[in-house]
């Protein structure tokens, strides 16, 4: 009898702690549809704003800590955003930004209530990529659902949170998630080296590191010559360098011979040494993902672009759309573009006989290594044509 009445109690707690247990729903598939895909992988969706009926194309970003407008479209809805007294940062600066509260966003198949957009310029962006950006969409989407990104088909599925099966033949990531996603990833050039990167969908290149680390680390090879070339971000352009790594690892994942970027972090963005650098969506793009920000989940499924081949080419050239015409911007010195006389501010009228005024041959004829580009510009009323091979970084000279 007694060994009965130690039983009885025993048994009590095991069906307490069960009936306590959560029992998590499903998750639900709430939409799907297609993005666009940018230079670097940098996914675009549509989508309307608030009341407006105007579509329009906002940048998916882990890297973005809430959800913005630019200004332009502000000013163009004729809004008027409430001063914060919060700043934002980014690569290029630290910048006050306004808000505004309480707003819808209007996706297809999905609207997402109670959003505080806050509002910056974006018209950088716009140049980059020959396209309006009208805004950022981050946290404070990422926070409410489970997003899964096929880049097989270029489509995007919100789900409800809840208890999902994920796909087999992949991988589990668990960043460390506040506001943004910070990951380790091994890292190897002349030694092998973990740093914590933050993960950057927002970003069009592979990996990006600060000064500071590659020099503290003594990660690369004492031989790597850094190509000197520009990037764009929040707050405007900045000056980096292009190089390339042995070997990077993503979980299981390995990429050798990964063309790398690296700049001088003046504002402390990346705040090392806490963060080494981000990882961006070049590197992402290779797998179809499932984001999963309340259970710190990043799924990772090799897809068909796992084995493409990085982009190694160096002109030294940057193009942006200003105004409806393609402008030379930053030419880097000691660039291929730069011997050939590139000035910054030069028209460009054509690429390889072509007169198409379309930033993405553009840009795709100046991805061609060891190929010879010409360019036709016009440059104070007169038409000049210049010559250049475009170098591969890879053969590091």
């Amino acid at each position: 009898m007694r060994r009965l009445f130690l039983l009885i109690p025993l048994f009590a707690i095991v069906h307490a702690s069960l009936a306590q247990k959560e029992v998590r729903e499903p998750a639900r598939l709430l939409t799907k549809f297609n993005f666009i895909q940018l230079t670097g992988g940098v996914i675009l969706l549509k989508a309307r704003f608030d009341t407006f009926p105007d579509t329009l194309s906002f940048i998916l970003d882990t890297g973005s800590g809430g959800i913005s407008l630019d200004s332009s479209t502000v000013d163009y809805f004729r809004l008027k955003p409430i001063a914060s007294g919060r700043t934002i940062k980014g690569i290029a600066g630290v910048k006050a930004v306004s808000f505004l509260n309480n707003r819808n966003l209007h996706l297809p198949g999905l609207t997402i209530d109670s959003l505080n957009f806050h509002v910056n310029d974006y018209s950088i962006l716009t140049s980059v990529y020959g396209e309006p950006i009208d805004g950022i969409i981050g946290y404070s989407v990422f926070s409410r659902y489970i997003l899964k990104l096929d880049y097989d088909s270029s489509t995007i599925e919100f789900w409800s949170r809840g208890q999902l099966k994920y796909p087999r033949g992949g991988y589990m990531l668990n960043p460390v998630i506040t506001t943004l996603p910070v990951q380790t990833a091994k890292v190897k050039d002349e030694r092998l080296v973990e740093p914590r990167f933050l993960i950057d969908m927002g970003a069009g290149l592979n990996l990006l590191f600060t000064r500071d680390f590659i020099s503290d680390s003594a990660l690369l090879r004492p031989n790597r010559k850094l190509f000197v070339k520009e990037a764009e971000g929040l707050g405007g352009k900045v000056d980096m360098y292009l190089t390339t790594i042995k070997e990077v690892k993503l979980g299981p994942y390995k990429f050798r011979n990964v063309p790398v970027n690296i700049f001088e972090d003046a504002n402390n963005v990346l705040s090392y040494p806490h963060l080494g650098g981000l990882i961006g969506n070049d590197l992402l793009r290779r797998f179809n993902v499932v984001i999963n920000y309340e259970r710190r989940e990043f799924y990772l499924l090799p897809n068909s672009h796992y084995n493409d081949n990085f982009d190694y080419a160096y002109s030294g050239v940057e193009l942006y759309y200003i105004n409806g015409r393609i402008i030379v911007g930053d030419v880097a010195r000691g660039s291929p573009a730069e011997a050939a006389g590139l000035l910054e501010g030069d028209v460009v009228v054509a690429v390889n006989t072509n007169f198409s005024q379309s930033m993405a041959q553009y840009k795709a004829a100046l991805q061609s290594t060891g190929d010879k580009v010409k360019v036709i510009v016009q440059r104070a009323g007169e038409l000049i044509q210049v010559t250049f091979k475009v170098k591969n970084i890879l053969k590091n000279k």
